[in-house]
């Protein structure tokens, strides 16, 4: 099966990818030098591409978490030298592109989940932008050292994301196969949130 053919196509866990996003996440830190809240920015490797030993789709997922979120011209001049341009989605409705969907235990002021997302293309790398209080910005980290303490949790996945990417042969893009993991992240929900209270 090729990327050809499946635009969720999954490789093997690639030894290289973690040095790859401290790379390209080092880089994004000195583009954000003296920028309102980049003080206490946090930045992330998150993703299956975070994850040793699971296979992935082919692209390094970065995060950055920040307060305020900053305005996106300002964003885009900073990151635009680096490759980076604002991704707008597949299609009107691409998921996670303007704002996260809502998900967890905790209720929250519908603005959190508002983000931006950047794609470089030379780096096959997606930047996504997320205010420092976003519940999803915590999420992905929680779930991603989850995963990687957790072997079995780990198998599980991946088996969901084989089985789901065999589904994408001849599909224009990949966003119902990202659609289609909410499921699992629905039925994992409560277990990566009680490790994460307890182990960090």
């Amino acid at each position: 099966m090729s990327e050809e053919n499946n635009p969720a196509a999954l490789v093997e866990h690639q030894a290289e990818w973690p040095q790859r996003a401290s790379r390209l996440l080092s880089d994004v830190g000195d583009a954000l030098k003296r920028m309102d809240g980049s003080e206490s920015a946090k930045l992330d490797h998150i993703g299956s591409t975070s994850v040793p030993g699971l296979a992935a789709k082919p692209l390094i997922d970065l995060q950055l978490r920040i307060s305020p979120l900053p305005a996106e011209g300002d964003l885009r001049a900073r990151l635009q030298p680096l490759g980076y341009m604002r991704a707008r989605g597949s299609r009107p409705d691409s998921p996670g592109v303007d704002r996260d969907l809502p998900r967890g235990s905790v209720e929250v002021d519908p603005r959190v989940w508002e983000k931006q997302l950047f794609w470089n293309e030379d780096a096959q790398a997606i930047l996504h932008v997320r205010r420092a209080d976003s519940p999803w910005g915590f999420y992905t980290v929680w779930f991603r050292d989850w995963l990687r303490a957790n072997p079995d949790a780990r198998s599980r996945y991946e088996a969901v994301k084989r089985d789901l990417s065999a589904q994408q042969v001849g599909k224009a893009d990949y966003d119902d196969y990202t659609r289609a993991k909410t499921a699992f992240f629905d039925e994992v929900q409560g277990e990566f949130e009680a490790w994460a209270a307890i182990n960090r």
